[in-house]
């Protein structure tokens, strides 16, 4: 029988947060936020119904400390707990925490969290449903004498891969046996920081293939749908930063392929609620299984912009008990979209963490256009969260229009205070090998080696801010054009700050 749930708990931060608050807002949920110390005049907390401090900043203070959120929920009288992604969303002891105390984890039940949380045990399962899975066995972690016969029956180069979490932490490349060793050990070191979880395993490297996930979802009454995918090619660091649906290289026949096998594994998981199955595809278009993440995507706005569908309001709706409002007939993706990950990070220097405070920032607007962030002017970028500051999606009737749309909109950006990856954007949307649907993984190392990642702004948006600008300093300091008396001292200080504003605008990006 189904549930009413009439307030949710939201288990998370930014963006991911005013999300989930915006879906239960749209439902008439009563919205619960948490927040750290640092994060106490964030966003989020603003938004909220209700907001309750949980902690230091430090994550394991506040957004991974488990007993505290469930305590909160319990005093806020919260019947469900968001986890939305990262933190808690795909821990099985969380989520077996919030049944213990009959609280709602609007996710896939604890023992599905589990089984497919880890990668060795989510083979298997892949294996028995039919799926192709890419070449690899697992080893004695502690027992490392025999790695180098095992990569050998395998063959180089392969890939040293943590068997718990994931975002390319405890994964190393290796090409020649002489660096083996070293890799598996320093996996195992990073993994079990990571992770808490020090096994690794060994799959055969498949070199610049294409990453591109399914998205599923799931229900009680037994019913499980594809919603088409997404291709998530274009990262670094392992981690996407670009993605788009419809892929480039999708068929008819190649998306009912990939995402009947996707159906297929979540059947035999018993999996509930919204879920991706991610693959490899080589250059023959031949797809294996990679992994599967038990919650909602970062990316999953570029599903919902091609579909139509709310999945956070889906999510909320199974977690309730309904059947899926949807068969599989019934998804008829439109038009194009497009996701650009905005981070606060230095993509001339390796994509580094920028913490600072955004002195100014204004997103872009107009047809077509979606900004899903967590920040507004004064907000802090921190170092103990990630830095993504937005998220930039974007649709078109077919794929030119959509990275046309997409180019026009990161150039109306004008963020102050750190550095951002908008220019890297601009870069990889204008680049040859993207606009013409042929890249891969390594697409960002092989194409810009020199990190010379540029985003040109229009004459006419410089103007604009220039003038402003102009506006602002006069109206500040109360200098009179009218007064001839101080036009040669007016004019001085307007040659002044065109100066320094020119030079601050070159520095927006």
């Amino acid at each position: 029988m189904p549930k009413r749930i009439k307030k949710i708990l939201v288990a998370n931060r930014g963006e991911i947060a005013i999300r989930v608050i915006r879906g239960c807002r749209d439902a008439g949920i009563v919205s619960v936020a948490v927040y750290s110390e640092i994060d106490k005049t964030a966003y989020h907390v603003r938004l909220a119904d209700e907001a309750y401090f949980i902690g230091q900043a430090p994550a394991r203070e506040s957004y991974l400390n488990q007993q505290k959120i469930i305590e909160v929920a319990k005093e806020a009288g919260a019947d469900a707990i968001h986890p939305g992604y990262g933190f808690l969303a795909e821990n099985d002891q969380f989520a077996a925490l919030c049944e213990k105390n009959r609280i709602i984890f609007i996710g896939p039940k604890s023992e599905t969290i589990a089984l497919l949380g880890d990668k060795l045990e989510a083979r298997k399962v892949a294996l028995k449903a039919g799926l192709p899975v890419i070449p690899g066995t697992d080893f004695d972690n502690k027992d490392l004498s025999q790695v180098e016969e095992t990569a050998k029956q395998i063959g180089y180069p392969v890939l040293v891969k943590a068997a718990a979490g994931g975002g390319g932490k405890g994964m190393r490349i290796v090409r020649e046996p002489e660096r083996l060793r070293e890799s598996v050990e320093s996996a195992i070191r990073e993994a079990g920081s990571a992770f808490g979880d020090g096994r690794v395993y060994f799959e055969k490297y498949l070199e610049n293939p294409r990453h591109v996930e399914i998205q599923i979802f799931a229900d009680s009454h037994g019913h499980a749908v594809y919603l088409g995918e997404r291709e998530c090619s274009i990262q670094r660091r392992h981690q996407k930063v670009i993605e788009e649906s419809p892929s480039p290289i999708m068929t008819p026949e190649l998306r009912e392929k990939m995402g009947t096998a996707a159906v297929n594994l979540a059947r035999a998981s018993g999996y509930l609620g919204a879920g991706t199955v991610e693959f490899l595809v080589d250059k023959n278009r031949s797809f294996y299984f990679l992994e599967v993440n038990t919650r909602l995507q970062v990316e999953h706005p570029v599903t919902e912009m091609v579909t139509g569908l709310d999945l956070v309001r889906e999510q909320i709706n199974v977690a309730e008990g309904h059947s899926l409002s949807f068969r599989q007939e019934d998804i008829q993706p439109r038009g194009h979209a497009v996701e650009c990950r905005i981070y606060a990070e230095n993509p001339h220097q390796d994509f580094l963490p920028s913490t600072g405070k955004l002195t100014e920032y204004r997103e872009p607007s107009g047809p077509g256009v979606r900004v899903d962030s967590g920040v507004v002017q004064g907000s802090e970028i921190s170092i103990y969260y990630d830095p993504i500051i937005a998220k930039l999606v974007v649709w078109g009737t077919d794929r030119e229009e959509a990275i046309a749309r997409a180019q026009r909109a990161l150039t109306e950006y004008r963020i102050s205070g750190v550095h951002t990856t908008i220019g890297f954007a601009c870069s990889i949307l204008r680049s040859g090998g993207f606009r013409a649907g042929e890249y891969s993984t390594g697409y960002v190392e092989e194409e810009f080696p020199d990190r010379n990642f540029e985003c040109p702004q229009s004459d006419q948006a410089q103007k604009a801010a220039f003038a402003a600008a102009i506006f602002d300093f006069l109206e500040k300091e109360k200098v009179s054009l009218t007064m001839k008396r101080r036009g040669e001292k007016a004019g001085g200080w307007v040659q002044y700050y065109r100066n320094q504003n020119l030079s601050r605008l070159s520095k927006m990006r």
